[in-house]
């Protein structure tokens, strides 16, 4: 036989015998912590969705009241009712701009709502990661033209 039918069931030796092993180790962490941050920020987005979800029923509710005082009771009241539906944990601020409802009808004349809402980072994260976020959205919406103010 010849040399090469003897060594051809065998493996040859090498040096880098378990380094696969010892990278995995290394990166693994680092891979972890990518994925985190990933969740992290799609967690974060599907947040600040549910504040401008807030906003827009806010400034919506507000625009059909008949009055500034009742806008901004139906405002607040939508406003924590969509963010309870979505879920998210807060006790937002809503701000209301119903300066224009004394517009003479047959103008154009809007109300704005914004809606802050600071969420804990543990609850939209990870657990236990300390700090806050501040999410905030502001939507408008048009007051009918031709009715009575």
């Amino acid at each position: 036989m010849t040399s090469a039918h003897r060594t051809s069931g065998r493996r040859p030796s090498s040096d880098d015998d378990g380094n696969a092993a010892l990278e995995l180790v290394v990166l693994a962490p680092v891979l972890l912590c990518l994925l985190g941050l990933v969740i992290a920020a799609g967690r974060t987005t599907i947040a600040q969705g549910a504040v401008d979800a807030a906003a827009r029923d806010a400034a919506r509710q507000a625009s059909i009241s008949l009055k500034p005082a009742a806008a901004q009771v139906a405002a607040r009241s939508s406003a924590l009712a969509a963010l309870r539906s979505d879920g998210l944990d807060c006790r937002p601020a809503v701000v209301v701009d119903t300066s224009q409802f004394k517009t003479e009808p047959g103008h154009v004349a809007v109300v704005t709502a914004t809606v802050s809402c600071t969420v804990a980072l543990a609850s939209l994260a990870v657990p236990g990661l300390p700090g806050n976020a501040r999410l905030q959205a502001t939507f408008t919406s048009q007051l009918d033209t031709y009715r009575s103010r």
